[in-house]
């Protein structure tokens, strides 16, 4: 149970990554607000932005309390503002993929040089940056169009609008079986500590501490809240938090600023 007596604010946002559509987010994530709203004194707010770059644009000018993003724009939050990484998934490691349709004669990476491959947004970590910045050190260039969500790459490669998609598991899983099964993995890249829910250095620190508490109380328990009759760590896997663990930024993901990956970023402007 969230306890706070913390006086600085009675309302915080918890602003989400848009890997998905709008509707499977608030689907994912709003029971889980749910959980926290009933079992607090404060008041937590689902944010969720059409577009990445707006979901850039809201982390970069502080906005978001809270934030679900990708390993990258955990360091670009932390550059720009200082957001602490909390928690994240012990149960996986993020791997981008590079998707093909099952029936595709390709069998090797070096076969897409030169071909064209469909993109979520030019920064989408495991999906676009970290799979583009590997292509790019092995001498294989491509022609990447992005076309806004996993779910859109997922189906240009599928109808041949694309060689190859970028993608992540947690994203691909999410498909149905019959479009899974028609579908391959031609690459995926080493694993990373995958996506943190941050937080923004003028949250309280008794409030940081709450929501982790809250969290990995979740995670043990049956716990079923009176909006939604699942328990503690269903609601966890739909936030992809499944086994949660604490983190930190220099253990976790500073070694991300070595990989000049900032090469292949596209920064949003502030306004």
């Amino acid at each position: 149970m969230v306890q706070e007596s913390a006086r600085a604010q009675e309302s915080y946002t918890i602003s989400v990554l848009p890997q998905s559509a709008t509707s499977v987010i608030y689907q994912d994530w709003q029971p889980f607000i749910d959980y926290l709203n009933a079992n607090s004194d404060l008041t937590f707010e689902l944010s969720v932005q059409d577009s990445l770059q707006d979901f850039e644009l809201g982390f970069l000018e502080a906005k978001p309390d809270f934030v679900f993003l990708s390993p990258y724009h955990m360091v670009m939050a932390f550059k720009e503002h200082g957001y602490i990484p909390l928690l994240s998934d012990a149960s996986r490691q993020l791997k981008g993929i590079l998707l093909v349709p099952k029936a595709s004669e390709l069998s090797h990476i070096e076969e897409l040089h030169n071909k064209t491959v469909a993109f979520p947004a030019p920064n989408s970590f495991g999906a676009s940056l970290y799979l583009r910045a590997y292509l790019d050190d092995v001498g294989i260039y491509v022609k990447p169009t992005y076309v806004g969500t996993h779910a859109n790459a997922y189906r240009h490669a599928m109808l041949g609008e694309a060689a190859a998609a970028g993608g992540v598991y947690s994203t691909f899983h999410k498909e149905s079986g019959a479009f899974r099964a028609a579908m391959r993995v031609l690459y995926e890249t080493p694993g990373v500590t995958p996506h943190p829910l941050a937080v923004h250095p003028r949250v309280p620190e008794q409030v940081r501490e709450a929501v982790v508490r809250a969290v990995l109380e979740l995670s043990q328990s049956e716990v079923e809240s009176e909006v939604e009759s699942e328990n503690g760590p269903k609601l966890l896997q739909a936030i992809q938090l499944t086994e949660p663990m604490q983190v930190n930024y220099e253990e976790h993901y500073q070694f991300l600023e070595n990989y000049n990956l900032e090469e292949f970023v596209e920064v949003a402007r502030l306004r």
